[in-house]
């Protein structure tokens, strides 16, 4: 179809926010000509900063300054405005993006997927259409839903996107087992590059969580360093309140929430949900990793499998891995599901 390409930009244009808009959805807007020429378009800023609808109307003017306001409304009326995700209609931090558009004059609005946040879900598409703006909706209505699935997760299920990520040697553990001692000896499964791509993922989701053995074993800073976009929000499990309070996680470098008092899973999901976080990436531990997969309440689930064996240690969650996809990258391989 003509106008799948017009959507497939939008959805181009909306990845350019990817590591910057959360909790706002990605979004993209295309301005098309009635002679099928982009007139303007554009993605949501940083969170906080306008919509993409807004962007593809400044752009439009930038590049059409030298005409009239006349000709400007004729070009306006017979244009197609293509967006993936429907127009707010709320007041928030900008104002409504469906007030934008009506006021522009714009006829006809090509929608790729409803917004499923209660404040917009059809208000949008019903205040465009009140004005007497033609709207169509449920183009690449699919691939639209799958770039905003934490945002829609978040919305329709009332829990953030939980997905899962660990790292095992090809004979299934995830760490030696500890000395007689009780020291736990560092395993390192991962290469530079894979590191990078959990960093990456970092990137991609609003909080990271792990539980106490990880904190007082690794001391780590939980940060993106390695990957574009903002530190996520980090998350740790301390059911014994365990935390020396001058670790790594408690750095200015990034917020960091501690469940101690309350650490089931269905509750920490709800508190994040009500916090506004709308994904989540474990990073756990063994005792971790294996309650969540119990409760049966996850989304994705990323594995690297290395390529020693040690024989014994720590086992890695059991999953079916050949229903996964799978890469190899520096010799790991690294197994991908994601539940539809």
């Amino acid at each position: 179809m003509e106008t799948e390409k017009y959507m497939r930009r939008c959805l181009d244009l909306a990845r350019q926010g990817e590591y910057y808009v959360a909790p706002n959805p990605m979004v993209g807007a295309v301005l098309v000509g009635s002679d099928g020429q982009i007139l303007g378009e554009g993605h949501t800023s940083p969170y906080g900063g306008p919509h993409a609808e807004v962007n593809a109307f400044n752009d439009f003017h930038r590049r059409h300054s030298d005409l009239s306001d006349a000709e400007s409304c004729t070009l306006l009326h017979d244009a197609t405005l293509y967006v993936s995700l429907e127009p707010c209609s709320h007041y928030g931090k900008t104002p409504p993006c469906a007030d934008r558009v009506i006021r522009e004059g714009v006829g006809h609005v090509v929608v790729g997927c409803l917004d499923p946040n209660p404040l917009v879900a059809g208000r949008g598409v019903g205040k465009l259409r009140d004005a007497g703006v033609e709207v169509e909706t449920g183009l690449l209505e699919r691939e639209c839903r799958y770039l905003n699935r934490r945002f829609i997760c978040l919305h329709e299920k009332h829990r953030p996107y939980v997905v899962l990520k660990w790292a095992q040697t090809a004979d299934g553990f995830l760490a030696p087992m500890p000395t007689r001692e009780g020291e736990e000896q560092r395993l390192v499964i991962s290469t530079p590059l894979t590191r990078q791509l959990v960093h990456k993922m970092r990137a991609e989701n609003m909080a990271i969580m792990v539980g106490t053995n990880t904190v007082v074993k690794d001391n780590p800073r939980l940060l993106n360093t390695h990957w574009c976009g903002r530190n996520p929000i980090r998350v740790v499990l301390d059911r014994h309140h365990r935390l020396d309070p001058n670790s790594r996680v408690f750095s200015d470098d990034a917020t960091t929430i501690v469940y101690s008092d309350n650490t089931e899973w269905q509750f920490i999901l709800s508190d994040l949900a009500r916090r506004n976080i709308h994904s989540v990436l474990v990073e756990g531990g063994a005792e971790l990793l294996h309650t969540i997969i119990a409760s049966d309440v996850f989304d994705e689930v990323h594995v690297e499998v290395g390529q020693m064996k040690i024989g014994e240690g720590v086992a890695a969650p059991s999953m079916d891995l050949s229903l996964f996809q799978c890469t190899r990258i520096d010799g790991n391989r690294l197994y991908e599901y994601i539940r539809s």
